[in-house]
């Protein structure tokens, strides 16, 4: 019998080396053959800065809802769409994680928690630690009702940065 972690863990493998892929083909952010006429400033404009300074590892949290009984499959699609989520809000919010965490191995950790509460209080405190966060809710054409959150993405930031909201959660 395969373990839900072990799937988890070769999708976000596969997801990561695609995601990869993808942006060793596309122009750097800052590369002088990029658009410079962008100048929206992002929501989190700031959490560069304030994140540079911690330094060491990077990682990404995907934080699963235990309480509703996905099969292992449908665990890993929706861990897949919110590390994709994650690491597309990130190219546009905090580059320079995005970066570091690529260069440090892209670390993906799957976690769980017991009810939607509980996976919501996580994305309010990482919202308010100025966290990149992606909260995946299915469309509901197989196992889920529609509309119900099942997967919450948050990072890639430091680990530091990233345990201060999820290090209370057990593995999934």
């Amino acid at each position: 019998m395969i373990d839900a972690s072990l799937i988890v863990g070769i999708s976000a493998t596969v997801v990561s080396f695609v995601v990869g892929y993808t942006i060793a083909k596309l122009p750097r952010l800052g590369d002088a053959s990029s658009d410079s006429s962008n100048n929206q400033s992002s929501p989190n404009e700031g959490t560069d800065k304030v994140f540079s300074d911690m330094g060491g590892e990077y990682k990404m949290v995907l934080v699963v809802r235990n309480d509703l009984k996905m099969g292992k499959g449908k665990i890993a699609a929706q861990c897949g769409h919110a590390a994709v989520g994650a690491f597309e809000s990130g190219l546009r919010n905090t580059p320079a994680s995005i970066r570091k965490w690529q260069s440090s191995g892209q670390a993906k950790i799957a976690l769980k928690v017991e009810s939607e509460v509980a996976l919501m209080e996580i994305y309010r405190s990482a919202k308010a630690n100025k966290l990149n966060c992606c909260m995946i809710r299915d469309a509901g054409r197989t196992q889920i009702e529609p509309n119900t959150k099942t997967v919450l993405a948050v990072g890639p930031a430091p680990v530091v940065a990233v345990d201060s909201v999820t290090g209370h959660l057990k593995l999934l």
